[in-house]
């Protein structure tokens, strides 16, 4: 079974527009890729269409089987993470190999607040 692992610099998940997130990522594959990839990108979910927008990716040169990477993107002004009554939008990183159907990702929260805006109260 192939493992993969992301592990930030920062004690939590929650970050700021425009603030750089950096990290490594690590794996141990069954087969040698081809590829590794990692990508930033958000999401919505909940009632309607879903949607979903890459807005980074690094390509790591000669992964190999079993490797340990350093990443480092810088986040874009918007959108913000937000839950709503009817549609949430959640930011994620996820690394990938090609070939292989497995993956690992994990969430982050982009917010000027320091945390997710809550669009079922007032305010921020």
């Amino acid at each position: 079974m192939s493992r993969f692992s992301i592990n930030f610099l920062k004690d939590n998940n929650v970050y700021f527009p425009e603030e750089i997130i950096e990290g490594t990522v690590s794996w141990q594959l069954n087969i040698d890729p081809k590829k590794v990839y990692l990508r930033l990108f958000w999401f919505t979910s909940g009632k309607g269409t879903e949607d979903m927008e890459v807005v980074d990716e690094i390509s790591f040169d000669n992964p190999g089987i079993s490797d340990s990477r350093p990443f480092k993107f810088t986040l874009p002004n918007e959108p913000y993470s937000f839950s709503g009554k009817l549609v949430s939008l959640t930011w994620a990183l996820e690394i990938l190999s090609k070939p292989g159907k497995e993956a690992e990702q994990k969430e982050i929260v982009v917010s000027p607040y320091g945390h997710e805006v809550n669009l079922t109260k007032s305010g921020g």
